[in-house]
């Protein structure tokens, strides 16, 4: 009995700990959901005219924002992505930053935090509400929480009660923004401005006293009064809070010091032989230390790393990025042992970490911020600012590899030419494809004197259009490309804008080349994806012995003016506003049925339907008598250089074949071709070269065939003539 309870003990004790995984995966799935349904809004929130959101993609795991058709809006990523930082809390805080193509901050929410002071105290909207005013801040701009002495720096307003939280949000916000805008060529690279990281060297050294050092830069100083102080809250609400009366304002503030320990003429000098080598023996490859001294009525230490391990009035800048310190960081300093000194109330050790990126060789700033008490816990800051850089003697600059500079080369690109490079497969495969078109459309007589063969293969093609053209490299056409181009034309054309979709600019490329060769059917018949899905459904249909309608050919002719007419109005709506004119362009079904793959709103997905079941049962009434698209190309094709499609004498008058066989009946009953309506699928040409098929080539050959079969020379029969 004894086993039997053992076993259903150990079967309980699973079955609780499997409905504990179950549990904790179903949460884990809810919460996911609900994360992408907020970023999600925030993207429709912000950027209205985007329908197609990329996967993540790259090591920041940034999402595309487009709509579609070949226009970039937009990027989005997630800060846990890019900065891993701990916030107030010791755990990460994570973002969604939306940037548009100029690098500037469209939108940051905060997904996720675990901060205390947020989850039990302050409205968590306010840090909604702080993360919002980065709305319009460049990537590559500097941001200060409170005032700043700098006037360059924009500054925001703290969270009165949370300003280490808020603190560490500007910096996530600032330095993921900055590295994702590099890394997509929206703003400069670190990488412009350090190249590679200098190397101290450690064989320079000679003794040297205090004044010394502070002669040639190595110590930095900056002294602030009381007056200062003063001047610096004027215009705020702290302005005469706790203000030294008139008498004390050229008193000393704070005397702040700081040098960077790293060089051993620097640190050796400061700390002695012995506490230098022990410090250097700590620091791990890549990191760096910086001693900040200070006397005065201020601390510069303040309480904030006994309050959360995160020092709140220093901090260290280089590159636009900013490096807050923890407690772990923070070393005690006792003994500065330079000839010379002065007495100072307070000494402390920072050490900058490998991930920081922190290059000894370029300019850095010691920022040390002030706060004034205004109420009970409100309060409001500023920060002033104290430039270093090591004195060049001290650091070696190593020139870069090979691979280094082919890194700093792609880093200078162009957004553009790096997105070709990243859509080299799609590229690739594509020219290969339009190439493989253009020798077809080039050897169409030798073609077409083989229609099974060309059937086939433009069946096939077809196929590649909808899936590789069409689903998978987004390469799908649409009239707003269109209006784009035109508005472009009469304001500000840049090629930029239209090189930023690869794929989108070399069909349009090609179009444009095919019209002028061959008329707007190629694009219609061979590279339109939604077209394509048409004819294949049309064919399928046909193979099933679905009853085919065709229309009048009086009343067809007539419903060709309906795509003008929709192009009209387009560019009308345009004329006033492009965005109601691509709301309005969703009379095209394109953006439901390949962009995003019916994966959209039920009246878009029923609009697309619909045109497709009536395509079941007449070919491509859709591109034939609604498509704005069609009509613009139609008119352009009017500039066609050559006519590449034969016919006959007797083509209309008296055969009709053709004409009862086009399925676009772009042939009139007299017998010629309207190239503005032929979708050039080259069935006509198949059918005059076809010998046992084409009436008046069969005529002919039976003339040709007779002339043959009769006699060479003419034999004479005698006659007798018989006398009266």
């Amino acid at each position: 009995m004894k086993p039997q309870r053992s076993t259903s003990t150990i079967t309980g004790i699973l079955g609780k700990q499997l409905l504990m995984v179950v549990f904790l995966m179903v949460c884990s799935l809810s919460l996911q959901a609900k994360e992408y349904e907020a970023e999600q809004q925030r993207i429709e929130q912000f950027f209205p005219r985007v329908t197609q959101t990329s996967d993540p993609e790259g090591g920041h795991q940034v999402r595309t924002l487009s709509d579609g058709v070949g226009t970039v809006y937009g990027y989005a990523y997630q800060s846990i992505n890019v900065v891993d930082m701990p916030a107030y809390s010791g755990k990460p805080m994570n973002i969604q930053v939306l940037l548009d193509r100029d690098g500037a901050i469209v939108d940051a929410h905060v997904l996720e935090h675990h901060e205390p002071i947020l989850l039990i105290g302050i409205p968590e909207q306010k840090l909604h509400d702080f993360t919002a005013k980065y709305a319009g801040v460049k990537a590559d701009q500097r941001v200060v929480v409170g005032r700043s002495s700098d006037d360059k720096a924009v500054t925001v307003d703290a969270v009165t009660g949370a300003t280490v939280t808020v603190m560490v949000a500007n910096e996530i916000i600032m330095r993921s923004a900055h590295e994702v805008a590099a890394s997509l060529g929206l703003v400069k690279s670190n990488i412009d401005a350090r190249q590679k990281p200098a190397i101290v060297r450690d064989d320079v050294y000679h003794p040297a006293n205090w004044a010394e050092l502070t002669g040639n830069g190595a110590i930095r100083r900056l002294h602030l009064t009381n007056g200062d102080i003063n001047k610096a809250f004027n215009g705020t609400a702290a302005e005469g809070v706790d203000e030294a009366p008139g008498e004390e304002a050229d008193e000393t503030f704070i005397d702040l010091y700081t040098a960077h320990l790293n060089p051993p003429t620097v640190g050796r000098n400061l700390l002695g032989d012995n506490q230098y080598r022990l410090l250097m023996e700590d620091l791990q490859p890549g990191e760096h230390a910086i001693a900040v001294l200070g006397s005065g009525e201020y601390s510069f230490k303040g309480s904030g790393y006994v309050r959360g391990g995160i020092f709140d009035r220093v901090q260290v800048r280089q590159f636009g990025n900013i490096h807050s310190f923890r407690d772990t960081d923070f070393q005690r300093l006792n003994d500065v042992y330079a000839e010379g000194m002065p007495d100072f109330t307070e000494m402390a050790i920072f050490i900058l970490r490998e991930q920081t990126g922190f290059d000894p060789g370029s300019p850095w700033t010691l920022e040390l911020l002030v706060r004034r008490q205004t109420g009970p816990v409100e309060g409001v800051f500023t920060s002033f600012e104290l430039p270093c850089q090591i004195p060049e003697e001290y650091i070696e600059h190593p020139q870069p590899t090979a691979e280094e500079l082919a890194a700093i080369e792609e880093a200078n690109r162009p957004m553009w030419v790096n997105i070709w490079y990243a859509k080299s497969f799609q590229i690739g495969v594509i020219l290969v494809a339009l190439v493989l078109l253009t020798v077809i459309l080039f050897l169409q007589d030798k073609f077409t004197q083989h229609p099974t063969f060309l059937k086939r293969l433009r069946h096939g093609y077809l196929v590649f259009t909808v899936v590789f053209i069409g689903w998978y490299a987004l390469g799908q056409l649409s009239v707003v490309n269109v209006l784009t181009f035109v508005h472009a034309l009469v304001q500000d054309f840049r090629w930029e804008l239209f090189l930023t979709d690869p794929v989108i600019f070399i069909l349009w490329v090609f179009t444009a080349a095919s019209i002028l060769l061959w008329g707007r059917g190629v694009f219609c018949g061979w590279l339109c994806p939604f077209g394509a899905l048409q004819e294949l459904i049309n064919e399928a249909a046909r193979k099933l012995k679905i009853r085919q309608y065709d229309v009048p050919f009086a009343i067809h002719e007539r419903l060709w003016a309906i795509k003008y007419i929709v192009l009209l109005v387009l560019f009308g709506i345009s004329l006033e506003s492009m965005t109601m004119a691509e709301k309005a362009a969703e009379v095209e079904p394109f953006k439901t049925a390949i962009t995003l793959r019916f994966d959209r709103q039920w009246w878009f997905v029923a609009y697309a339907a619909v045109l497709l079941v009536i395509n079941l049962f007449t070919r491509k009434v859709y591109c034939r008598y609604v498509c704005p698209l069609g009509a613009g190309l139609a008119i352009t094709g009017r500039f066609r250089l050559f006519d590449w499609l034969k016919r006959r004498k007797e083509c209309g008058n008296p055969c009709q074949l053709c004409a009862n066989e086009c399925e676009v009946q772009a042939i009139h009953p007299d017998g010629h071709i309207n190239h503005n309506e032929c979708h050039y699928c080259l069935d006509c040409q198949m059918t005059y070269h076809n010998e046992d098929k084409c009436p008046p080539l069969i005529t002919k050959n039976k003339r040709a065939k007779r002339g043959k079969q009769a006699p060479a020379e003419s034999q004479l029969i005698p006659v007798q003539v018989v006398e009266p």
